[in-house]
């Protein structure tokens, strides 16, 4: 039975509150702060890139090669109808069973538009004879520490691109030349094949017993689970469940 610690995300103090909490390994969804509380696994991981220490890979460096035609664009977070036709074509082919599978285009406003902190939407496109191509699209929260990727879709028609890779990288060279020096990444599941790629940047720190450390070895935590008793913020909190935010049709 999964299980979260979770807040409200409203009010004087968002700001301030989300910096805080994205800290201590929690994520955004919409006006909501969450992060995975259960009683007998904590397999799920936050990840961020120290972005000081990142060092590319010969195989990153062939996917910013192969994505060069890409152009960036950030802009305040408004869904577009755009924006929705590749969410919806990369959910049917890579999570046609996921949890938002079935998400309509004002379920996709609201995860995009409903932020009461600083985000940003940033889109890679191409151009093509006929205009402009959106390729890909990341929700990304401002912290004061640094870029945190809530949410990231792209063509799955572009295989062997490595799109999302692609936005990672691109989102640490963002975060270079603010000078913020983490990227936050969501969450990492050992031994997970969907979540496996995020192991493969350097640099990288995961959120375990309280604090953040350096991933070392992957494969030493495929094996890790920790009692809801070694979490003492998730120790004062009743069992509960993450609530669905998304709007009522």
């Amino acid at each position: 039975m999964e299980r979260k610690l979770f807040t409200a995300l409203q009010g004087d103090y968002a700001e301030q509150l989300n910096n805080s909490l994205s800290k201590q390994g929690f994520r955004r969804s919409q006006n909501v702060l969450y992060r995975p509380s259960c009683s007998e696994c904590s397999a799920c991981l936050s990840a961020r890139i120290r972005v000081a220490d990142f060092e590319i890979s010969r195989s990153q460096k062939r996917t910013q090669r192969k994505n060069a035609r890409l152009t960036r664009d950030a802009t305040s977070p408004w869904a577009t109808e755009a924006q929705y036709a590749l969410f919806r074509s990369y959910l049917d082919d890579r999570h046609a069973d996921g949890g938002m599978a079935d998400m309509d285009i004002f379920e996709f406003a609201a995860m995009i538009e409903e932020t009461p902190v600083r985000s940003r939407v940033v889109e890679y496109s191409t151009m093509e004879p006929d205009g402009k191509e959106l390729r890909a699209v990341c929700l990304t929260d401002v912290l004061d520490d640094g870029l945190s990727m809530v949410y990231s879709f792209f063509d799955p028609g572009m295989r062997g691109k490595s799109l999302g890779t692609y936005v990672i990288l691109d989102h640490v060279e963002i975060a270079r030349e603010a000078g913020l020096p983490y990227v936050y990444l969501g969450y990492w599941v050992p031994g997970s094949s969907k979540m496996g790629y995020k192991a493969n940047f350097s640099a990288l720190e995961i959120y375990t017993g309280g604090e953040w450390r350096d991933i070392g070895d992957p494969e030493s935590h495929i094996a890790e689970t920790h009692p809801l008793s070694t979490d003492p913020i998730a120790e004062q909190v009743a069992r509960i469940s993450l609530p669905d935010t998304r709007p009522t049709k």
